[in-house]
């Protein structure tokens, strides 16, 4: 059975039921990820050798939007897992493979730093040896799914080579990892995103994923294109949630005493054309992104800086229209649609945020080097 039938019932099953309660107790979603497990979705871009479904960012985008219909956080934890994946497949161990293959492991990312903020790309946490091992110090400022992942795919300086970073595999309950505090935020209240500080936190030498400082390679050649299209497609998806909520409510809402509902109303129907035109646009640039890695195409490194802020930037939009239109009933909790608002805020300040993507965007229009 093709994996992606299956959300269908994990939706319907474990996520609408869960997704309130989620929001509400900022509570990781441990129920639907685990759903996702058995049914194959975690190691949806895991290598058949290793028992994965083999499948690719055409179908983890297609997952994640889905999943964000009905639950933005589950969707951001299992977009922060394909990601740390995609660098699992190409430089992990095979026991660990195996083990997000088989739905048993969850793993994630750690780059962002309370130094270097959004510039994810530039850790100052450091690597430094110690016998025949590694003691890794640094202050991570977000880290999704923190202390309830498996793993943290984790960035810090060089070891000892030239260059701007080194990534290693890190256990997620490995001495000396401490949360300075839980997450209680506006939005994607259970994607369980928190600071981690790593305080001599020992790691075997060949924990480390790649050659030393060769880390920012691998951010660029394989987690920012992974990250931008998948935190897209959860900015599709969202979008896609709260405007069905919306078309259902105002179609279903009804003035008795003029006999029409809300959709009768030109303007009400105007406001949703416009809002499913950005959802629209926002899709056909995802699908040109992919299609343009898939291609190796010139104008790939552009797509891939444009289509996290469009979608980001839309689903602020879009979000904000759905609340108009259903006026005061958007502001129950029942709605739905209140919370996807709230959740649509994360994406453009999540690094690398709208403003950082806008100067990359023009840097490479213009013929300047981005960094």
């Amino acid at each position: 059975m093709n994996p992606l039938d299956a959300l269908a019932d994990i939706d319907k099953e474990v996520l609408q039921p869960l997704a309130p309660r989620t929001d509400a107790e900022a509570r990781f979603p441990r129920e639907a990820i685990a759903a996702l497990g058995k049914a194959g979705l975690l190691g949806l871009v895991s290598a058949t050798a290793v028992g994965g479904q083999g499948l690719g960012l055409k179908e983890a985008a297609q997952v994640v939007a889905q999943l964000a219909q009905t639950c933005p956080s589950t969707a951001m934890v299992v977009c922060m897992h394909y990601c740390a994946t995609a660098v699992l497949e190409q430089q992990g161990p095979e026991a660990v493979r195996k083990a997000v293959a088989e739905g048993r492991h969850l793993s994630t990312l750690a780059f962002s730093e309370a130094d270097s903020r959004s510039h994810f790309w530039a850790p100052t946490g450091t690597a430094r040896a110690d016998g025949d091992g590694v003691l890794l110090d640094a202050r991570k400022s977000w880290v999704t799914s923190a202390f309830e992942a498996d793993s943290y795919v984790w960035s810090s300086k060089p070891l000892a080579a030239e260059g701007a970073s080194t990534l290693w595999l890190v256990g997620a309950r490995a001495e000396g990892l401490s949360q300075p505090g839980r997450f209680d935020g506006l939005g994607l209240r259970g994607n369980a995103s928190t600071p981690i500080a790593a305080k001599g936190v020992r790691i075997a030498a060949s924990d480390r994923l790649g050659e030393d400082g060769k880390g920012f390679d691998t951010m660029m050649g394989v987690v920012l294109p992974w990250f931008s299209v998948l935190s897209a497609a959860c900015s599709v998806g969202l979008m896609n949630g709260a405007l069905a909520r919306a078309i259902g409510h105002v179609s279903q809402t009804k003035h008795v005493h003029l006999d029409s509902s809300l959709a009768d109303l030109p303007t009400i129907r105007a406001y949703l054309a416009r809002a499913r035109i950005q959802a629209d646009m926002a899709q056909a640039l995802l699908d040109d992104t992919i299609a343009a890695i898939g291609a190796g195409r010139a104008d790939t490194m552009l797509r891939v800086l444009e289509v996290k802020a469009a979608a980001a930037e839309s689903a602020l939009t879009v979000t904000d229209t759905a609340m108009r239109v259903c006026g005061g009933a958007a502001f129950r909790k029942e709605a739905g649609i209140e919370r996807l608002f709230r959740d649509a805020r994360a994406s453009s300040v999540m690094a690398p945020t709208s403003d950082v993507l806008y100067d990359f965007i023009g840097k490479a229009i213009t013929g300047l080097p981005l960094f």
